[in-house]
């Protein structure tokens, strides 16, 4: 089996730009309607099926950053790991969290706007911008940073179970062809199933971070509940069926999600590197 060179830094953080993009433009849709489930003025009274593309524009400007920082530092760190070669997963799941911190960042600003205009937080027919100025209106800079604990809270399990696992299918699957890098189609299989896996069990973490994100309370004048308190608090006012509230399409868009992510960065890199 073949080996392959190692992606640069500028490459990583440019195929990265290009799949965020990508993944989240495209399936933006089941996005807002899994958001939306998760909501708690529910499904109807957040919007339902309409204006499904609400607060698109705020992931149009982070979502090629967001990932650019994740794959640049997911791959730095991944090929410079001091840790031997039999402890690959832990490399990994280090690797992968570290990079979602680093990306988050970036990330969860674009996340609370895009949140509060899928919902009409702020009422019909408003804006990304307009979103993001009641945000900043609201609670200064610090509320664009709301929910940050919970989204690294959600990311780091997700990241920890997607990335080991993809990597384990994408070395199996390279063991099975005996080529080595995999064609872009056969990594975004791996990807779509790591996805799936990771996105149906982190799914009451990601129901958390909604609803933190949701909640327009000021911090400096209320007393906000804590992390594991809003989950007691969701699982004891609704019941266990809310922590899962959205679990199918969350896991079916990021399943589809995990193919074009993870298959357009693959093909993005191949094709920066000249393979």
């Amino acid at each position: 089996m073949t080996t392959s060179p190692k992606p640069t830094f500028f490459q990583s953080l440019v195929a990265g730009g290009l799949a965020g993009t990508a993944v989240d433009l495209f399936f933006y849709p089941i996005d807002t309607i899994k958001t939306r489930l998760q909501s708690p003025q529910g499904f109807s009274r957040a919007g339902g099926f309409k204006g499904i593309y609400k607060g698109v524009g705020s992931v149009a400007v982070g979502s090629a950053p967001g990932a650019a920082v994740f794959f640049a530092t997911y791959d730095t760190l991944k090929h410079n790991s001091p840790l031997p070669a039999h402890l690959g997963p832990l490399t990994h799941m280090i690797s992968a969290s570290v990079a979602e911190v680093a990306a988050c960042l970036v990330r969860v600003p674009t996340e609370v706007i895009k949140t509060r205009a899928q919902t009409s937080s702020y009422g019909e027919g408003k804006s990304s911008l307009t979103a993001a100025k009641f945000v900043l209106a609201s609670d200064g800079w610090r509320g664009f940073y709301r929910g940050f604990g919970s989204t690294i809270m959600r990311e780091i399990p997700f990241t920890s179970i997607q990335f080991p696992l993809y990597e384990l299918l994408k070395s199996r699957l390279s063991i099975s062809t005996g080529r080595k890098p995999l064609y872009a189609h056969e990594a975004a299989v791996c990807g779509s199933l790591a996805g799936g896996i990771a996105a149906a069990l982190t799914t009451p973490l990601d129901v958390l971070k909604t609803r933190v994100m949701l909640d327009m309370r000021d911090s400096a004048k209320d007393k906000l509940p804590s992390l594991l308190m809003r989950l007691k608090g969701i699982y004891v006012a609704e019941g266990a069926p809310a922590l899962f509230a959205g679990v199918v399409p969350r896991t079916l868009w990021i399943s589809a999600g995990g193919a074009v992510f993870l298959g357009v960065y693959e093909w993005a890199v191949h094709g920066l590197m000249g393979w």
